[in-house]
């Protein structure tokens, strides 16, 4: 047994190295590309991408794209080679552009319902109230399950958060909480029928 795991690290071994002689070989021989036709590269570069930061990440990119999918050794036509290639990957990059802007603009049009678009007056007076909301909640609870709930609707704590500041297990957070909100429950009920 020992001897086949031996002979499947040597084995592993000698792949890892050719794989790393294989990518220094690929390495230099996209250097001698870039070398030879890098004004080509960057010229067909430039007329497909408008964006000067774009097209030096093309470039750089490019660079690694031959670097992983060496130019085949049957190609006659180099230039003609390059020349799709960087078509092909331009068009990748535009593509994936456009559709990271797509992505922000609708996180942007998702964020835009949240934001609060009052007056800051408003927002100020809602602030306040909210601050009166929870000492009311602090005199009304006992002083755990105020500041459980305080840790997580004030700060926006998670339980983890809540447990190391409070110092006590998950499940004693939880507690805290369901007990906290249930007692203001029934203190809400008690107001709405008084009224």
């Amino acid at each position: 047994m020992p001897s086949d795991v031996t002979e499947k690290l040597q084995v592993s071994s000698t792949q890892k190295i050719r794989e790393v002689d294989d990518i220094k070989d690929n390495t230099i021989l996209a250097a001698e590309i870039f070398a030879e036709y890098g004004n080509f590269i960057r010229s067909v570069i430039r007329y497909r991408v408008a964006d000067p930061e774009l097209e030096n990440d093309l470039y750089q990119d490019f660079f690694l794209s031959l670097t992983a999918k060496p130019i085949p050794s049957d190609v006659r036509n180099i230039k003609n080679y390059l020349y799709r290639a960087i078509i092909n990957d331009s068009f990748d990059a535009i593509r994936r552009v456009e559709h990271y802007h797509d992505r922000i603009q609708r996180f942007s049009k998702v964020i835009k319902n949240h934001i609060n678009n009052d007056l800051p007056e408003n927002a100020l007076i809602e602030t306040e109230e909210t601050l009166k909301m929870f000492k009311m909640i602090e005199r009304l609870l006992p002083n755990r399950e105020a500041q459980a709930i305080s840790l997580k609707f004030i700060n926006n704590g998670s339980i983890e958060e809540i447990t190391k500041n409070m110092s006590v297990n998950k499940r004693s957070v939880s507690r805290y909480i369901s007990a906290g909100l249930r007692k203001l429950r029934k203190l809400i009920d008690k107001e709405e029928v008084v009224e």
